[in-house]
């Protein structure tokens, strides 16, 4: 079967765990172009990935006649200008979360995306490719736990990358942290309860750094969601987790309940010491969704050379950033927002 050849666009730490999937890991896949507007990243891609082909201006990427496909992994704000690039030059498209960071931009782009069904659009929504929670999906549909009417969910960064991230001027271009931290959980409540969100009402606090709420964010949030067919959701996102990257969902049925990662465990090893019992967690998302961000790409690849749809469509991306910036407005107002 024919090679992709893949252009990517984005190599900071996310962008990175992507291109060396494509260079190294991906069967069917050949990264043969890179775009950033950063001079060192490029080097990188030179070097470490064998690229040939760099680029600082993603329309000249897509320009190039030998791309079938192009990975955006940007900053959220080009998201929505690059994936218009990309469809008028015919390219496949992967395109990292979020879709967009306003409902406006999301619906041009499904628009844009239907007037090109020649070409394969995919979201990366990747933990429905973890193992796990792929697992839970195929027990709720075999029945395993009823009907599913309640979905838990906690995400929290882990503290030791807090001061780099407000640092770094991302948090006041983030689009806030139901956007920045919300979306993954979003996706998969909508997906265990197939249902779209009613409403939302939302809480949050800054405690342990000022500095996010004198960026215009906060440090944690809480939301409740209920469900058009009368499903709950919650979740709890965070930036100040002191023991790793934390990330813990329950889907409770009629019947039974699923709990993934109740404990964000690295591996199955135990270390008794003076210390006592130990577990070692996780440190960080590329870490814990290694295996997914691998699997998420391989299936857009075969879709890709297959000439098929992907399970995850254009508009997820649209509802989860409908979703996220309803549950944005809920925190900033303390009103219940209805969809």
């Amino acid at each position: 079967m024919k090679k992709i050849k893949v252009g990517i666009a984005g190599l900071g730490r996310l962008g990175r765990t992507h291109a060396q999937n494509l260079a190294f890991s991906i069967p069917g896949a050949e990264l043969v172009a890179a775009c950033s507007v950063v001079a060192e990243e490029l080097e990188y891609a030179k070097k470490e990935l064998g690229v040939a082909n760099t680029y600082d201006d993603f329309g000249q990427m897509c320009c190039n006649p030998e791309i079938d496909a192009v990975a955006i992994v940007s900053p959220s704000a080009f998201h929505a200008e690059q994936i218009k690039a990309a469809l008028k030059a015919g390219k496949h498209i992967f395109c990292e979360k979020p879709l967009a960071v306003s409902e406006e931009e999301c619906i041009a782009i499904e628009e844009e995306v239907a007037k090109h069904p020649e070409c394969i659009f995919m979201l990366g929504f990747m933990r429905r490719y973890d193992p796990s929670y792929a697992y839970a999906k195929k027990k709720i549909k075999e029945g395993a736990i009823g009907k599913p009417y309640l979905v838990k969910a906690t995400g929290i960064d882990p503290d030791a990358a807090a001061e780099q991230l407000l640092s770094s001027g991302f948090i006041p271009n983030s689009g806030g942290i139901m956007l920045d931290m919300g979306s993954h959980d979003i996706d998969l409540m909508r997906w265990f309860l197939e249902d779209e969100v009613a409403s939302i009402y939302a809480v949050g606090s800054v405690v342990k750094y000022p500095e996010f709420a004198k960026q215009g964010d906060m440090e944690t949030a809480c939301a409740t969601f209920t469900f058009r067919g009368g499903g709950i959701g919650q979740f709890h996102v965070g930036r100040i987790s002191c023991h790793g990257y934390h990330i813990e969902t329950e889907i409770i049925g009629t019947e039974g309940s699923i709990r993934i990662s109740p404990v964000p465990e690295k591996n199955l090893a135990m270390i008794y010491n003076h210390t006592g019992a130990v577990k070692e967690c996780v440190g960080s998302f590329p870490e814990r969704f290694a295996v997914a961000y691998a699997e998420e790409m391989k299936e857009f690849i075969k879709c890709v050379q297959e000439g098929r749809k992907p399970d995850i469509d254009v508009h997820d991306g649209t509802a989860a950033t409908v979703v996220s910036a309803a549950a944005q407005k809920a925190l900033e107002t303390g009103e219940i927002v209805r969809l």
